[in-house]
């Protein structure tokens, strides 16, 4: 059970990093993508704590530093879709 339980961290922390290198054409695309890594770093957390009989304070705190993270992103988003019009990386320039 413990080892399914491995391959499903694995399998999410590779989907979501697959996501985030191919599909980097939109900000939101690239928010939601990383919000799942973030998940999977959660369960792989959760997992570990719990199989070796650990408090729970830490995953509170990781918690609040990834809606901290989440809140920060989507004030991002609106900041630029309100400037430039859109999400697309291609149109915005970084200089």
């Amino acid at each position: 059970m413990m080892i399914f339980m491995w391959l499903i961290f694995i399998f999410m922390f590779v989907i979501g990093n697959m996501i985030f290198v191919l599909k980097h054409k939109h900000l939101l695309i690239i928010l939601l993508s990383l919000e799942f890594i973030v998940l999977s770093i959660f369960f792989f957390m959760l997992i570990f704590l719990s199989y070796i009989e650990y408090d729970m304070y830490m995953l509170m705190l990781f918690l609040v530093f990834s809606v901290c993270e989440g809140a920060l992103g989507l004030s991002i988003l609106v900041s630029m879709i309100r400037t430039h019009g859109n999400d697309y990386f291609q149109g915005f320039n970084l200089l």
